[in-house]
């Protein structure tokens, strides 16, 4: 059985906080998180890494093309 490393990258220097992401997740592992960027705006975190399950729809969805999500398989 080969085990699948997956990732998920967020550019929060990009982020616009429109919270599309979070509203498209389906596992809600995304949520806004408290600090601000150098744009000042609230920007998006992976808040349930465990949850996520790296199906890019977070990334499909995203105006800003802030998420990069990709898996391994080793």
């Amino acid at each position: 059985m080969k085990k699948t490393e997956k990732k998920l990258t967020i550019h929060k220097e990009r982020c616009k906080g429109c919270q599309i992401c979070v509203l498209y997740c389906p596992k809600k592992a995304l949520s806004i998180g408290e600090k601000l960027n150098k744009l000042g705006y609230r920007y998006v975190v992976l808040s349930k890494e465990d949850a996520c399950t790296a199906c890019g729809i977070c990334a499909e969805m995203c105006p800003d093309v802030v998420i990069e999500v990709w898996r391994d398989n080793e």
